[in-house]
């Protein structure tokens, strides 16, 4: 199993790449962190760099990195793009989280 992107995902990803002119090989990192009111909160940011160590995984045209500690937590997940009344942003399907928040930035295992 991998990381997977949506295509909403990608296409968001794509546009903020292009609206701060980001170098073509700039990659989604995605990983957790301790903390959050579940215990581990996710981080997503871009990045030109690639760890060898790094886990990577590609959907049309977008890499997206992950380092191996936080790919024991995140091995599965889905990151996808949501807009609605309530706002927008990235939102994270984990199939190893046992509990989530309401805010859905962090969880536990």
């Amino acid at each position: 199993m991998a990381i997977s992107i949506s295509e909403r995902a990608v296409a968001e990803v794509n546009r903020i790449i292009a609206d701060q002119s980001l170098p073509d090989a700039t990659s989604l990192r995605v990983g957790v962190k301790g903390g959050g009111c579940s215990g581990f909160s996710y981080t997503l940011g871009f990045d030109d760099n690639i760890n060898e160590t790094d886990q990577i995984s590609e959907v049309k045209g977008v890499k997206v990195v992950c380092d191996p500690k936080s790919f024991l937590y995140l091995n599965g997940t889905e990151v996808d793009f949501e807009e609605s009344l309530m706002g927008r942003g990235f939102k994270f399907t984990n199939p190893n989280a046992s509990k989530s928040c309401g805010c859905g930035e962090s969880f536990s295992v």
